[in-house]
């Protein structure tokens, strides 16, 4: 007796085709694309009919009408009388890039810092660091903000009473003044030679990473470096006749004239901004530390290498394999977290274009989108460029 298994019949003709996966998958992502295009139309058609019912004009022309306000930071000359919206764009837009880039420097010198002081053998140094991130990790970044606007930048003495620091410096409620440099066109020269300088100091780490790979050979990467990015400017500096001078602040019986002021609001931003960020790229750090195997740091030792040079040498290079991932995010973050500047009044793109621009134009939708555009433009190129990083950092098998 033959017994017969049945068989799953299999759809044929265009019933066969739903039960394809590939053809399956793209009729769901059309039908998803489809979705989302249209709740995008009905929402900007919605936005656009609400326009019209209120006569407000759609559009981009509000770009080049005058703006009527002045900024107190900027770094591109800008007026209340001949300045118009576009160029208030750029004022805040450099603002915010000016402010972020700093901080993230120096958030990642001081969250390196704090993450390896974590790890210390130090009893006191390891327990400070700690205390560190955890308080600043799990206080508000806007609550940080306001303490270091109003309770201690907010109360130093007015500008007849000012601190005087070394080397003509001045620290009053108003900011820091500091002496004003007065730059030659010769300077040109100078920066020139930094330019330059930069360019021979990475081919020249290049070169000697290639030999080390090939020969063992260490060279000082660190001093030769320095010696280029500061002796050849330097040195075009003198050749070119010093084309660079400072114009001092003056005491005055009730002010003070002249020099650069540094804005206490950008100062409260800044510190705020790195303080918050170096708690979390400490943690970062030190969790990238800790996932190196013992194992290195114990060879390292057995081979007669000191802590000092086994975590510059040993560690961090393995352990940046980690940290750069999550640094990326703190990065993004930092960047973000700048438009809390609205808060304590510094002049960044949120503030002058998404608000004192929006209410004077009431083109809510073109500089909102516009907003949106910038920061997501910023984002994705700070992750290209950290991704760019991660990939020659990352392991490669032989």
């Amino acid at each position: 007796m033959v017994s017969t298994i049945p068989t799953e019949t299999v759809p044929t003709g265009k019933a066969s085709l739903f039960y394809d996966p590939r053809i399956r998958g793209y009729v769901y992502q059309i039908a998803l694309v489809a979705v989302v295009g249209f709740l995008i139309w009905s929402a900007a058609s919605n936005a656009l009919e609400n326009l019209r019912a209120q006569k407000i004009a759609s559009g981009f022309g509000f770009w080049h009408n005058t703006a009527g306000f002045d900024v107190n930071q900027k770094l591109i000359p800008f007026s209340a009388a001949g300045s118009t919206y576009g160029q208030a764009f750029w004022v805040g837009l450099l603002n915010t890039l000016l402010v972020a880039s700093i901080g993230i420097v120096l958030s990642t010198f001081l969250g390196f810092f704090v993450g390896v002081a974590r790890l210390s053998s130090n009893w006191v140094l390891a327990k400070l660091a700690m205390i560190y991130v955890e308080v600043i990790r799990n206080l508000p970044l806007l609550l940080q903000l306001f303490f270091w606007y109003n309770a201690v930048l907010k109360p130093l003495p007015d500008a007849r009473n000012s601190i005087a620091l070394p080397g003509s410096i001045f620290l009053n409620n108003r900011g820091l003044i500091l002496p004003n440099p007065q730059f030659a066109p010769a300077f040109q020269g100078v920066v020139i030679a930094f330019f330059i300088a930069v360019v021979l100091a990475i081919a020249f780490y290049t070169w000697s990473k290639k030999q080390q790979e090939r020969t063992g050979t260490q060279y000082p990467n660190g001093s030769i470096t320095l010696a280029l990015i500061i002796g050849l400017p330097l040195a075009v500096y003198f050749i070119a006749g010093q084309p660079l001078s400072f114009e001092l602040p003056q005491q005055g019986r009730f002010n003070l004239t002249g020099g650069l002021q540094i804005y206490p609001e950008f100062v409260a931003l800044l510190i705020g901004l790195t303080t918050y960020t170096a708690g979390f790229i400490a943690e970062v750090v030190r969790a990238g530390i800790l996932a190196v195997s013992k194992g290195q740091t114990e060879a390292a030792n057995a081979l007669g290498l000191r802590s000092g040079p086994t975590l510059k040498l040993v560690v961090i290079p393995q352990a940046m394999r980690v940290i750069i991932p999550p640094l990326t995010s703190n990065y993004l973050n930092l960047t973000k977290n700048s438009s809390l500047a609205v808060a304590i009044g510094y002049p960044d793109l949120v503030q002058v274009f998404t608000g004192t621009v929006l209410n004077q134009t009431g083109q809510a939708l073109e500089v909102v989108a516009i907003t949106m555009a910038v920061y997501l433009t910023i984002s994705l190129v700070t992750s290209l460029i950290m991704n760019i990083y991660n990939k020659r950092m990352a392991l490669v098998e032989r």
